[in-house]
């Protein structure tokens, strides 16, 4: 029903905004990753999503418009609904789930406010195919023999971090990006520059 919202936030607390358009003031659920980003009184772009339920409209807003896709593929998961979903977006950026999902880190999924393991089984499971560009040019539609220019099988740095104990989807987010040119102790010595902050 609507698309987005543009008008000045007059008010926000730790889990809603309200935007006024044309004198009318929306209240609209969002995520911390959203909410962060916006100041009262600043004028802002929401990209909504009208939850229609039998007892309620309940409108939700975005910063961009590749966490709304995201939010709406979460809420077409089995057993998670808009509240569920915005945890999980309130503690990962849609690109940072995408690295969770196509590794199957379910162990990384739970670190969400109220996302247990059988749920977070279930949003690795429903979306390892669904997960696709998210912000910048992280293409995630399943794991493959390459991960964001990373060889899964046989790169020496992911596999020394990993037997270091860090999780496969915060490993390769730390070596996101990092120079092919490096060595392989470089290439460490720079992700666990990485994974400390």
């Amino acid at each position: 029903m609507f698309y987005s919202l543009t008008g000045t936030v007059v008010h926000i607390d730790e889990a809603m905004l309200a935007l006024e358009c044309g004198g009318v003031a929306f209240a609209c659920a969002a995520t911390a990753n959203t909410l962060r980003e916006l100041h009262t009184g600043k004028r802002a772009t929401l990209y909504t999503h009208l939850n229609v339920r039998e007892d309620a409209l309940e409108l939700f807003g975005f910063g961009t418009t590749a966490e709304l896709a995201c939010f709406r593929q979460l809420i077409g998961v089995t057993g998670v609904g808009p509240k569920a979903a915005l945890a999980v977006l309130s503690a990962f950026s849609p690109e940072q789930l995408g690295y969770f999902v196509a590794a199957g880190d379910v162990k990384s999924i739970t670190r969400a406010q109220g996302v247990g393991k059988k749920l977070a089984e279930r949003i690795a499971l429903e979306l390892k195919d669904k997960l696709q560009v998210y912000g910048g040019n992280a293409g995630i539609k399943s794991a493959g023999a390459t991960f964001e220019g990373i060889a899964l099988p046989d790169n020496e740095a992911l596999a020394a971090l990993l037997a270091l104990g860090y999780q496969q989807a915060e490993t390769m987010l730390a070596l996101k990006g990092l120079d092919e040119a490096l060595t392989t102790q470089e290439k460490i010595r720079l992700a666990l520059k990485n994974l400390s902050r």
